[in-house]
């Protein structure tokens, strides 16, 4: 098995009271079988179930892991911000705090690593949601892939192993789940090299989907529109304006 010079593995969690004390235990067990520099965060995002609670027992039993908490609920984006920023390993793994990815098969990002790569990303065999989260998640994915132009087939995937010096050099805005769009079109217009690995998807244990509710839905949408905007019109125009000047 590949080895890492340092690693940081991080956990977005929103009344994940259910699922965040197994994954973080496997990831814990994971990161060690990987590199013995390693640390383990969970962005506590706002919860409003017994999270909390059992992150605080949960660190009396795991040193290295740090909990970074949210008064309020920030939103998706808000909460992969703030553990892209409390990571200090070379490279960083993040996971939702849902249970339906398996930590443990980021020994399959790792194995996949060549050198030059920045992104390891994985890609659902099989996605386990109702169908209509399915089918809207298909539309979803080929509609940025499109309009963004970006060549992952997965971009909704959130199983990622990343170099953090790669990730230093774009800055993220977004505080909805467009930040996975606003991320990989950031490293791929900075020439990042990216490899793809597929991973098994599992039901929902408990809970709701956080993503999917009129607001979230709204939300998102706006944020993509804004980003589209940006990056791509915006992008356009200014080279347009360069090339008269």
């Amino acid at each position: 098995m590949k080895r890492l010079s340092s690693l940081s593995i991080f956990l977005p969690a929103y009344n994940d009271a259910g699922t965040i004390a197994e994954l973080v235990l496997e990831a814990e067990q994971t990161a060690r079988s990987l590199t013995d520099e390693f640390e383990l965060i969970v962005v506590n995002d706002g919860s409003e179930d017994d999270t909390a609670a059992v992150l605080a027992n949960l660190k009396t039993r795991v040193p290295r892991l740090r909990v970074i908490t949210h008064p309020v609920n920030r939103g998706y984006g808000g909460a992969l911000r703030s553990g892209f920023t409390a990571a200090r390993g070379d490279w960083i793994f993040y996971t939702d705090g849902d249970g339906q990815y398996d930590p443990a098969e980021l020994t399959l990002l790792v194995d996949a690593l060549r050198p030059g790569l920045d992104l390891v990303n994985g890609y659902k065999r099989h996605r386990h949601d109702p169908w209509i989260r399915v089918v809207l998640g298909a539309l979803y994915n080929s509609g940025v892939r499109w309009l963004f132009g970006l060549r992952l087939r997965d971009v909704d995937c959130d199983f990622r192993l990343i170099r953090r010096a790669t990730l230093l050099e774009i800055e993220l805005e977004s505080d909805s789940g467009a930040i996975c769009v606003e991320l990989i079109r950031g490293l791929q217009d900075r020439g990042a090299r990216f490899a793809e690995v597929a991973v098994s998807h599992y039901r929902r244990r408990q809970g709701h989907s956080q993503f999917f509710n009129g607001r979230r839905l709204f939300d998102t949408a706006r944020q993509v529109v804004r980003l589209w905007w940006r990056l791509a019109v915006g992008s356009t125009g200014a080279r347009r304006q360069h090339d008269l000047g």
